[in-house]
């Protein structure tokens, strides 16, 4: 049975106008037209649906049970086409996208407050996650976009940078270190120093980069956040080494910041989607956005 919805527009048409004459005017189609869409319709179904005469149209039974049944039927259809071409104008829809927290607290809410203001209707979602969950997120599928530090070689991931992130010294109010305009790593080698717990790709980079240059921290605290660990920093318990993102932040715990040199060590910003992967409308307009703020600075 090859029922198409040019059938079911004009057998609603008919049935509507009791009329073949105004039903062709309505679905601008030609009378002889809507004649044969209509006899092809009932030989599809195997029976008649109008009862003709030389001076009435009329509904068969079987028409007048069909008729409410093709008007939810064709109301169904308008309604999914509608809602799909509002998805694709952006007048609805959700975007989720995953951020580790540096980013989440610092940049993301500018970029979300530009995207809320082009597309007031899309939901938005965020999750405020650390950057190797975030990684996760975009892996399993949960999200379909995550900003975070470059995660490495990948087959399923593709990486696309935005900046780069120079780490930074965090130090407390008053120490001795602040009267310096740049610290560098062997300055750390006998303070206490604050740092992230392993396996963490962070404290992997500052551990590599590290190891060449034979420097030895004299780490006494780790923790699984750099909310955390800039909480610990201004309270006086030791020193670290954050990412620049967290400048700002880190200032509102009082606690003050300098460049961190020799070596310098930085890790790539970006955004990470799964590779080859098709992007919904919002993730992919939300991707675009965030892609020119950084090619206009």
């Amino acid at each position: 049975m090859n029922i198409t919805i040019k059938h079911m527009r004009g057998f609603l048409a008919v049935a509507q106008t009791r009329s073949f004459a105004e039903a062709s005017e309505l679905i601008h189609l030609s009378q002889p037209a809507l004649s044969i869409t209509i006899k092809n319709l009932e030989e599809s179904i195997g029976g008649q649906l109008f009862i003709r005469t030389t001076r009435s149209l009329a509904l068969t039974p079987e028409g007048r049970t069909f008729l409410p049944v093709a008007k939810r039927l064709l109301a169904d259809w308008d309604s999914a086409f509608n809602d799909l071409n509002n998805l694709f104008l952006l007048n609805r829809g959700n975007l989720t996208v995953a951020a580790m927290p540096s980013f989440a607290s610092t940049v993301l809410p500018t970029h979300l407050n530009t995207f809320h203001q082009l597309h007031p209707s899309i939901n938005i979602k965020v999750h405020d996650v650390i950057a190797e969950d975030a990684v996760a997120l975009v892996r399993s599928g949960k999200v379909e976009l995550a900003i975070s530090f470059d995660p490495g070689e990948s087959e399923d991931l593709l990486f696309e940078p935005l900046f780069t992130d120079n780490f930074v010294a965090a130090l407390p109010k008053q120490h001795p270190l602040l009267n310096q305009s740049e610290i560098t790593w062997q300055a750390f080698e006998k303070l206490p120093f604050i740092t992230l717990q392993r396996p963490s790709n962070i404290r992997n980079l500052i551990d590599n980069a590290l190891l060449e240059q034979d420097i030895v921290l004299n780490i006494e605290f780790e923790t699984n956040q750099l909310a955390t660990i800039g909480q610990m920093v201004a309270t006086g318990l030791g020193v670290s080494a954050m990412p620049s993102l967290s400048i700002e932040q880190l200032r509102s715990m009082d606690v003050e910041c300098r460049r961190l040199v020799s070596p310098v060590v930085s890790r790539r910003v970006g955004i990470i989607t799964k590779h080859r992967s098709q992007l919904s409308t919002p993730t992919a307009k939300f991707k675009q956005l965030v892609q020119q703020s950084y090619l206009a600075d």
